[in-house]
């Protein structure tokens, strides 16, 4: 598969199949990607995988926690700005509008949309979970150099024939799963992520969102105008 067609097959998928993930192969995935950029070369990411019985119990524990708590323990960042433009708030409410209508959910179904929601905590299915944690004293720079592990994990998951789900969502519950996975304090819960094999007959892993228009602007003198400077 070429990086292309793996940017393009890339999804966010919310159902998988049952079938076990070798854990050789994801650990060679997980491995390779650390050639991913950092400033500095830091490599600030700190990756937690949870399979088999363990993530099994992870589940249960975070059922019951989504049954006392089900707004969260309180995320110790802001996943999206408290003042969300509107531009930007158009597009998110276009995904969940997407989703929810392939899903058969109307607006007004609070219960099934919550019910739904929660399903993010159980990884769709996924048999694999992985967290991602970065150290409290790194600052804006660090946590993008963990979107672009987290991103080239999931490109090469995509060349492996494997599907994921990235879940800022996780950090709602960062008490409970940094306890379950005995984390240092001096580590934030970032985000989760579902690896597994996607159920291509799964009507919410059909739906293709959308993405913006005219986010991308070029600086550039016309190719005529530099290529006479370039020969005067």
């Amino acid at each position: 598969m070429k990086v292309s067609d793996a940017v393009a097959s890339r999804r966010s998928v919310r159902r998988f199949l049952d079938r076990p993930v070798d854990a050789d192969l994801l650990r060679d995935i997980l491995e390779r990607a650390t050639r991913a950029p950092s400033g500095g070369n830091i490599q600030p990411w700190h990756i937690s995988v949870v399979m088999g019985e363990e993530l099994e119990a992870l589940k249960t524990l975070v059922a019951s926690r989504v049954a006392e708590a089900p707004h969260g323990e309180g995320t110790e960042y802001d996943i999206y700005p408290k003042q969300l433009a509107p531009a930007y708030r158009e597009r998110t409410f276009a995904v969940g509008q997407l989703l929810y209508e392939r899903m058969g959910i109307p607006r007004e179904d609070k219960v099934g949309r919550a019910r739904w929601f929660a399903r993010n905590f159980e990884f769709f299915g996924a048999p694999v979970g992985l967290f991602c944690h970065v150290e409290r004293d790194h600052g804006p720079p660090q946590w993008a150099d963990l979107g672009m592990y987290l991103q080239t994990v999931m490109l090469l998951l995509r060349e492996a024939g494997l599907d994921s789900c990235p879940q800022e969502c996780w950090a709602l519950y960062h008490r409970t799963v940094d306890g379950f996975l005995g984390m240092s304090p001096q580590l934030m819960l970032f985000a989760g992520m579902s690896i597994g094999w996607g159920d291509p007959d799964a009507p919410e892993n059909q739906v293709a969102m959308p993405r913006a228009a005219n986010t991308i602007r070029f600086h550039s003198k016309s190719a005529e105008t530099v290529g006479a400077k370039d020969h005067a």
